[in-house]
């Protein structure tokens, strides 16, 4: 005589919190304590809220005359000489890098050793900030945006050679291997095989570096580097609020289109 099937409704129990998850949030709770710790906190000056009340008005009555000079330098000469420099030393850097991604790809060299001291290579490059770059080039060559479009074309070669390597080590080998077999040399399998490959990646790491380049340039005018963060510098400095506000706003509307440009030529690239 067969018996009618039982439901079986077993207890599934939760598996026990690790240690070690533990473990790491009471360390990140020791390193913000630390981090706090090491901020001193002096409190705020008595004249913190009149200085807030002017910055504020300042910036949303910007001072319109200020766009266009006929005479002397304006907002929209400020803002293309940060085009300029972004534009200039994107180019320099991407160009520049084609070989530092080469040399440390994995898949390219025969020995490891040779692709490892090519990514110590681009490391040691951006490892300097672009402002620190900025002033070496300034004591060197002199303020101006010249040093602006040296600091950050090097300092972007680290940076985008990294990444063109990344883009270099997901190849597919089968072409390669195809022209290899046919007889052709090493620049032929570069031209034929590789670079159709890494293109397409290569303008789209480099319109997003030239996107943070922009960005970049109008911090590095602050310190004399040229571009329209030497007028924001001199209107902080002489409490021009006005025109403070109208070169943040020229910078954002500036920033804002270059973005929306970039991400629609990337996506179709990718």
């Amino acid at each position: 005589m067969s018996h009618p099937p039982q439901s079986w409704n077993p207890i599934v129990k939760k598996p026990p919190v690790k240690k070690s998850r533990w473990l790491i949030a009471a360390l990140l709770v020791l390193v913000y304590v630390w981090a706090f710790s090491g901020v001193p906190l002096n409190g705020f000056k008595e004249t913190a809220l009149q200085v807030t009340q002017a910055i504020v008005s300042g910036i949303f009555s910007p001072d319109w005359d200020y766009v266009y000079l006929p005479d002397g330098e304006d907002l929209l000469r400020g803002l293309l000489d940060t085009l300029a420099i972004s534009i200039l030393s994107t180019f320099i850097s991407a160009v520049l890098c084609i070989p530092f991604a080469f040399w440390a790809a994995s898949n390219i060299s025969e020995h490891g050793i040779i692709s490892k001291t090519g990514k110590v290579a681009l490391s040691i490059i951006r490892t300097f900030p672009e402002i620190v770059m900025a002033i070496l080039f300034i004591k060197a060559v002199g303020p101006g945006s010249f040093a602006g479009v040296l600091a950050l074309g090097l300092h972007s070669i680290g940076m985008l050679g990294k990444l063109f390597a990344e883009e270099v080590e997901q190849i597919d080998r089968g072409p390669s291997e195809a022209l290899m077999a046919a007889g052709a040399n090493r620049l032929q399998i570069l031209w034929y095989a590789v670079m159709p490959q890494v293109l397409p990646g290569f303008l789209s790491y480099t319109l997003y570096r030239f996107e943070i380049n922009v960005r970049s340039a109008t911090i590095l005018g602050v310190i004399g580097a040229g571009g329209i963060g030497t007028p924001l510098i001199f209107a902080l400095s002489t409490r021009n609020w006005d025109r403070v506000g109208i070169i943040l706003l020229g910078i954002m509307i500036m920033i804002t289109i270059i973005d929306l440009l970039s991400g629609a030529i990337r996506k179709k690239l990718v």
